[in-house]
């Protein structure tokens, strides 16, 4: 049996949970999430307590034990709390805007570069260069956050690029020149 499987998830006061022909639904005051779960799982409600119980013990199920655990988990987080991703933008003119329901980067290019921004994600610019991210699906700004950062990923020789906050990059020497 799985040891994150087994750990019970608390759900907070303010937020409510829903279990219904193996679609879970979690509504807190950042947003409602609906996640489909495979019948192989059951969802079990106890006080302010859930539990992710198998239907049967093959190895397939008890893989994916710990795994729907936590994507609930994060659900619940998401809808209480809020998850947070910060970009930072390093290099000479790199920049980003939001206009409207886009983000406009500078990133060296002849051209601007424009992303669609979904609508569970806020957005917001500090000082041109650092692109803080909310939203309360972990999976979903992950992901958005990985597109932005995929236009310029950070090069180890002069650290340039989008970097998330806190990251170190390994730095190589440079070419050497032979005497």
């Amino acid at each position: 049996m799985s040891r994150i499987g087994k750990l019970p998830i608390t759900i907070p006061e303010n937020v409510e949970v829903k279990y219904q022909d193996s679609t879970i639904t979690i509504k807190g005051q950042f947003g409602t999430l609906i996640t489909e779960l495979p019948d192989l799982v059951i969802i079990v409600q106890e006080n302010n307590n859930l539990k992710v119980k198998l239907k049967e013990e093959t190895k397939k199920v008890r893989a994916l034990h710990g795994l729907y655990r936590t994507l609930i988990n994060n659900m619940v987080i998401g809808v209480s709390k809020q998850f947070n991703l910060t970009l930072v933008l390093k290099g000479v003119g790199y920049r980003a805007v939001v206009q409207g329901s886009e983000i406009v980067l500078s990133l060296g290019y002849s051209h601007p570069v424009k992303i669609e921004i979904p609508k569970q994600i806020s957005v917001e610019v500090i000082q041109n260069t650092t692109v803080n991210l909310k939203s309360c699906d972990k999976e979903l700004l992950g992901l958005f956050a990985s597109n932005i950062r995929a236009w310029r990923q950070p090069e180890p020789y002069k650290g340039k690029g989008i970097l998330y906050k806190g990251e170190q990059i390994l730095r190589k020497a440079g070419k050497s020149s032979k005497k």
